[in-house]
This record gives C-alpha cells, sequence and structure tokens, in this order.
C-alpha cells in the first residue's frame, strides 16, 4: 500500500489508511467514555432544543471540524466536495481563485497567489489578509468555510476586503477560473538556465528533467549554472519534493520525518545521479516558499549544492495525512515533523538564506552628464582604438542577452517590472563562472 504526504501550508495527498485505530494506539480509559458521553448529551439537547432545526449529520460534522482545526492551522475535516478539490490539485488542475491560504488570527492569510491565476493578475501577494468576503467579515469562520465562500461557479465575480500592512483595507474583485497549475517553467538567461517552480504536483518532476534537458540542449557547453526559483512555493506533495531534490544530488539525506513516536521515523535519501552535472545553483526563497519548498532548499543548502537567495522562507515543517472516513470524506491530519540533512526543524523558524536580498526596485539616478578621460582637453588617443572590436560582448563571456529586460514578478502582481532578486542571482551566476574560467577551471 502506497503512502502518499502532503508538505504543504494547505493541503495533502491521498493517503490510503484505515479510518480504524492503528496497531498499537492507547485503548480509550474510563475518562474518554464519560467525555464521549458528555458530548453525547450536548449533540441531544442542541438537537432538541436549539432555536433553528439542525441535523444530527450537521452538528456531527461541524463538531468534528472544530476538533481538528483546534489541534493546528493544518488539520482538518475535509467532506466528499473538499476531497476532491484536494485529489484536483494535486493533478494540478482544478477551479477557483488561484491562491494558497492559511489562518492568522482569524483572518484568512495569503501565503501565495499561483502563477497566471486570476489571484495573481490582480496583484494578491504573499503576507496579504482576508478580512472579508462579499462585505461579510471572515471572522469566527473556519478555513475550510472561508474557502467554501471563495469557491463557485467558474465565470463568477467575488469580491474580498484585503488588509496589506499599514495600508487602508481595499476590496479586490476577482473572477473565479479554471485553475491550470504548469508545475515547472523554464528560459534562458544569456549562459544561465532559469527553472521555476510553482508548487510540488504529480507533474513537478517530470517537467524539472524536461527543463533541464532542454536547456542542456540549447545551451550545451557554454550553460555556466541554474537559478532554481521557489518563491511564492506554497509547498505540494513530499514525494515530489524529494525526487527533485535527488535530481541535484548524489548520495547523503534529503529529509526525515518525526511523528510522535522517538521511533516513529522516516528516512530520505539521495540515489547516484545529478542530472545537471554539478553545475553550481542558486537558488530563490522568500516568504511565500513554505513546506516542500523549504524541504528543498533546506537540503540543498546543508549539502552545499545550492547558495540560497532572497528573504526567508514561511517556516512550515509538518507533514499532513489525508484519512479517508468511508463514507464521509476524509480528515487531514498533521502527523510528523520534517527535518533537514542536518537535524533542524524549520517549524515556525524557516529557511535563512545564505545570501539576504530583500524585494527591491531598481531606479537609475538622473547625475547629469558625466566626463570622462577622453572629454579633457587635448587627452592623448588609444593606439589600440581602431584595433578594438565593435561587436559588444556579454558580460559573462557568451552571447550578447538583455537581462535587464522587465521580467514576470514573481510576487504575482500584474505589472513588469525588474526582477532585482532574480538579477542579484544570474550575477553571482556570472561572478563564478568568470572566476573559474579566469582560474583556468572551466573545460572548454
Amino acid at each position: 500500500m502506497t503512502l502518499r504526504f502532503m508538505a504543504t501550508a494547505a493541503g495533502a495527498a491521498l493517503t490510503l489508511l484505515s479510518a480504524a485505530a492503528p496497531a498499537g494506539a492507547e485503548q480509550p480509559s474510563l475518562d474518554t467514555y464519560r467525555q464521549l458521553k458528555l458530548f453525547g448529551d450536548v449533540l441531544e439537547r442542541v438537537r432538541v432544543d436549539y432555536v433553528d432545526e439542525v441535523t444530527d449529520e450537521e452538528l456531527i460534522k461541524e463538531a468534528i471540524r472544530g476538533m481538528l482545526t483546534s489541534l493546528d492551522p493544518h488539520s482538518s475535516y475535509l467532506d466528499r466536495d473538499e476531497l476532491k478539490d484536494v485529489q484536483e490539485q494535486t493533478r494540478g488542475e482544478f477551479g477557483g481563485l488561484g491562491i494558497q491560504v492559511t489562518m492568522q488570527d482569524g483572518l484568512v492569510q495569503v501565503i501565495a497567489p499561483i502563477d497566471d491565476t486570476p489571484a495573481a493578475r490582480a496583484g494578491l501577494q504573499s503576507g496579504d489578509l482576508i478580512a472579508g468576503i462579499e462585505g461579510e467579515t471572515v471572522q469566527g469562520l473556519t478555513l475550510n468555510q472561508a474557502v467554501d465562500r471563495l469557491k463557485g461557479k467558474v465565470g463568477t465575480e467575488v469580491t474580498i476586503t484585503v488588509l496589506r500592512g499599514d495600508e487602508e483595507p481595499f476590496d479586490v474583485t476577482l473572477v473565479r477560473a479554471i485553475i491550470t497549475v504548469a508545475s515547472v517553467r523554464h528560459r534562458i538567461e544569456g549562459r544561465i538556465g532559469y527553472i521555476r517552480i510553482t508548487q510540488f504536483n504529480d507533474q513537478s518532476t517530470e517537467g524539472l528533467e524536461e527543463a533541464i534537458e532542454e536547456i542542456e540542449e540549447e545551451l550545451g557547453d557554454t550553460l555556466i549554472g541554474y537559478v532554481l526559483d521557489l518563491r511564492n512555493n506554497p509547498g505540494g506533495l513530499l514525494d515530489q519534493a524529494i525526487s527533485v531534490t535527488d535530481a541535484f544530488l548524489e548520495q547523503g539525506e534529503i529529509v526525515s520525518t518525526r511523528g510522535r513516536n522517538s521511533d516513529d521515523m522516516t528516512r530520505y535519501n539521495a540515489r547516484p545521479g545529478d542530472l545537471t552535472g554539478g553545475k553550481p545553483i542558486v537558488v530563490l526563497i522568500n516568504d511565500g516558499s513554505a513546506s516542500a519548498s523549504e524541504i528543498v532548499s533546506g537540503a540543498l543548502k546543508d549539502h552545499r549544492r545550492a547558495i540560497l537567495m532572497g528573504t526567508r522562507s514561511f517556516g512550515k515543517g509538518s507533514v499532513q495525512t489525508i484519512v479517508p472516513l468511508p463514507g464521509h470524506g476524509a480528515m487531514r491530519l498533521t502527523t510528523a515533523r520534517y527535518y533537514t540533512p542536518s537535524g533542524v526543524s524549520i517549524q515556525a523558524t524557516g529557511i535563512e538564506p545564505d545570501i539576504e536580498v530583500a524585494l527591491a526596485t531598481i531606479e537609475p539616478l538622473d547625475v547629469g552628464e558625466l566626463r570622462h578621460e577622453e572629454d579633457l582637453r587635448g587627452s592623448l588617443e588609444n593606439p589600440q582604438e581602431e584595433e578594438a572590436d565593435e561587436t559588444p560582448a556579454a558580460a559573462d563571456g557568451g552571447e550578447v542577452s538583455d537581462d535587464s529586460k522587465p521580467e514576470e514578478p514573481a510576487d504575482g502582481s500584474s505589472e513588469p517590472t525588474e526582477d532585482y532578486q532574480l538579477s542579484r542571482a544570474l550575477d553571482l551566476l556570472r561572478g563564478l563562472a568568470l572566476f573559474d574560467e579566469r582560474a583556468g577551471v572551466v573545460e572548454n
């Protein structure tokens, strides 16, 4: 029986487990039966005396929701429709707005918008708080209840009230759509391969392998390294995070998961074979990089296989298992914490980048016309000027590439702007390549 886990800020993959108590579990005590009797008494009183008629099914379902959501922000009850939504998300296509969310102080917090979705195009950002839906507050709602109100028929509109930092609350109207997630995207930046993973679903490892193959085919021996962009990646399937990490490692532990019992620990190790041939890697992370993306970045950092750049990650270090409840949907239960190869839990602390680079915009300063040596009266001529090659050479020694062109921002905003963090990553790789070439360590 194959077990699949989800390492994400808002979901879990299907795990085929029995709803019955596992072998070796503690047997209910007499006090437990007394508490269950109390529950039955309250259920009966509400069913009989509450001002409006409520079915036993509704009462029990909401009681289960309350029990699970009181444990931690990621455990919850899923009815049949919600379970279907989770399964669709892991396959890479679902209906909705395109945001990964959690609860924060009674409000819905945006973990990350998904690229090319209504939420991303509307400019929602990691850390935004959704305070209202269609003019009604979300205070008092569970996460599932809030998500239910955000969902609806494809093509219909929903207006949300957003809190962002010190700004005044503002409304955003979104049009619900079928969300098709292209898990992996790639392009060429000069002599560098840029790979972005938006979330970890069933398509991630296959997409990564295809991206590396196509980049190598296009650049050949001129390839100097890779940028792996995990910014605003809210997580996903644990097995995909492991296999993506394995693609860059020759050996060593990738991640370990530890449950409540000391002997309940599983280690996942890399298999021989680095798909990039040991090329330098810069991994971009930010506060929207959560769970599965933290597994990848943490492992590559601990093994010194990559340089991490950006800002501190989200800090979700727990693993959820979906336990089907025959005839009633499923429950999503936090069953383990995960640890990086160095034995560190990132729960509520996150992954710190090797080089911190905050999200920023660059503005050229108007300093007027500057003078140079050749502007001085009577300056000597350069005897080699006529021999100089007028063809501009790329700074990294390859083909000329305009890497200052506006990029599609990773924060999901719709207006193109120069990606400062990506520019720093590209500069770092070019600098490493230039140093190696001058030291004569690059094979030609």
